[in-house]
């Protein structure tokens, strides 16, 4: 068993027995689930609550089964990836600064290994959440406002999937380069605070790794052109190696200057 196997093994064990792979999913199905639900029964929990004026009416939009994905969508960007930018932005630096990286560094592991068990750990948790997360949504949706092709569930998927990829190679790379503090801080700029600003902005450039996860969407009702998403895959797929490559990079640059 190579050095690669042994600390995929390794860092699965920890992730299972820290409950990563049971409590993050849950956060996610519990975003998916909620934006369907809630909206379906929304006219029933206002009467419930009461305390209306007397010949209050409200009038709930004509929602369509693409508007509760995307929902669904924006509640896993702005939740779901914090929170696993949260738990998996002290991968590496955490093991640094705890002493812990030293007894790995004293082993024949190579910093390719090392990383690359760090990053494909924390992608498969991620992208098994999020595919949880979207198997939720897609039920209630289907079942309260009608059914989505088996083609658009897995073009959105797959698409979010790789979008994933991304942000755990960014926020695992960060992890290897900087303290857990500086990490964080850079991964929200980056990832949250930069979708936000592209959703502003972003209307002046049509290929961008932030609009990535809304052309998965779109596809399905045929409002974002192929163009475009193809040229926006392959950036983000781009950025995806350059984020393996630094963090690669900056693991064994981080091992040299560690006395062992």
């Amino acid at each position: 068993m190579n050095s690669l196997q042994v600390l995929l093994v390794k860092e699965f064990r920890e992730s299972w027995r820290s409950f990563k792979f049971i409590w993050i999913p849950l956060v996610f199905i519990l975003l998916g689930v909620s934006d369907p639900v809630m909206n379906y029964f929304m006219e029933d929990i206002l009467k419930a609550v009461g305390n209306m004026p007397e010949g209050f009416q409200m009038m709930m939009p004509e929602l369509q089964p693409l508007d509760l994905l995307m929902a669904s969508t924006g509640q896993f960007q702005l939740i779901g990836v914090i929170v696993l930018i949260a738990v998996f932005v002290g991968t590496i630096s955490r093991d640094r600064s705890s002493g812990t990286a030293t007894l790995i560094y004293i082993r024949p592991v190579s910093a390719v290994s090392l990383f690359m068990s760090k990053w494909i750990v924390a992608a498969l948790v991620a992208i098994l959440s999020a595919v949880l997360g979207y198997a939720g949504s897609l039920y209630y949706t289907s079942v309260l406002y009608g059914s989505v092709s088996f083609k658009d569930a897995l073009i959105m998927i797959v698409t979010y999937a790789v979008w994933l990829l991304f942000v755990m190679a960014l926020t695992v790379a960060l992890s290897a380069a900087f303290s857990t503090g500086l990490a964080a801080t850079i991964a929200i700029i980056v990832i949250p605070i930069g979708g936000m600003i592209d959703s502003i902005i972003g209307s002046f450039w049509n290929a961008s790794p932030w609009k990535l996860v809304s052309y998965g969407v779109m596809l399905g009702s045929d409002t974002a052109l192929y163009d475009d998403y193809w040229k926006t895959l392959a950036i983000t797929f781009g950025l995806i190696i350059i984020c393996l490559v630094t963090g690669v990079w900056a693991t064994r640059y981080n091992r040299s200057r560690t006395k062992v």
